[in-house]
């Protein structure tokens, strides 16, 4: 990785997404670049901005490259231009989780921009903390996927990047297939691969739900997996299981950091 952007909007959620951000750049040495979108007054935003920015160099003891930048014009199209201008490694936003009626009425900017970047975002709720990403009882990565053959190996990479930052690390690599059906030899192929791209490094494991439900499948997993630090999800423009729409409800309303890779050749 290069560069991770981070979106704010000075709320607690977008903040907490932002100590995520930076302590990935930090520990990855690569550049952070903070952004916001001002509703009316951009000088305000700005000054806001450099604060943050001071409060961050101080934490870190200046361990920490980064830069803010005030960006104008709608959210989703300011943020989604940036991101296709700069070419980010990684985009990491915090979402509030909305269910429910306000989720289909109202959405999130969050889900927005996974809908229309091809960049990896980390979705940060805002019960999450960074402390307990690196905690050893939060040290397992849950990679959904509906094992179909990557179009780009290299979607892989900021997973394996961030999964080491994790104290004793482990992959649970995890289907879901309706009941009474048999994993094809193309997918077997596929599974067998992700099981070893992680290694030597980072212990792995396969795991298979059966459910005629993608969403219900997972979270049935996750409700049973206390020491899961982190979901990953492979978003496809097409496929059986693993689609974008499933990406974007998953990021409404988990309580686990999110990350959204998309199998596409950039």
């Amino acid at each position: 990785m290069r560069t991770i952007v981070s979106p704010i909007d000075f709320s607690s959620c977008s903040l907490n997404a932002l100590s995520f951000a930076a302590e990935i750049a930090k520990r990855s040495k690569v550049n952070l670049i903070i952004v916001t979108v001002p509703g009316t007054d951009e000088e305000e935003a700005a000054t806001k901005l450099k604060a943050v920015e001071g409060d961050l160099r101080k934490q870190f003891a200046n361990d920490l490259n980064c830069e803010t930048r005030v960006l104008k014009g709608s959210v989703i199209d300011a943020l989604t231009s940036f991101i296709d201008e700069n070419h980010p490694d990684l985009v990491v936003m915090g979402t509030h989780g909305a269910t429910g009626l306000k989720r289909i009425l109202m959405g999130s900017n969050t889900v927005k921009v996974l809908a229309n970047t091809k960049i990896p975002v980390l979705v940060i709720p805002e019960v999450a903390s960074f402390e307990n990403f690196l905690h050893t009882g939060k040290n397992r990565i849950v990679l959904a996927t509906d094992l179909d053959s990557l179009e780009d190996e290299e979607v892989l990479d900021t997973l394996k990047t961030i999964a080491l930052m994790m104290v004793a690390p482990g992959i649970s690599v995890l289907s879901v297939r309706p009941k009474n059906t048999i994993l094809p030899d193309y997918q077997e192929l596929e599974r067998n691969f992700l099981l070893a791209f992680f290694k030597p490094e980072i212990e792995t494991e396969r795991i298979t739900v059966f459910s005629s439900n993608v969403i219900s499948g997972i979270n049935f997993y996750l409700e049973k997996k206390s020491d899961t630090g982190l979901v990953a999800m492979i978003a496809r423009d097409s496929g059986d299981l693993i689609q974008k729409h499933f990406t974007r409800e998953m990021a409404s309303h988990t309580h686990l950091p999110l990350l959204v890779m998309h199998d596409i050749k950039r």
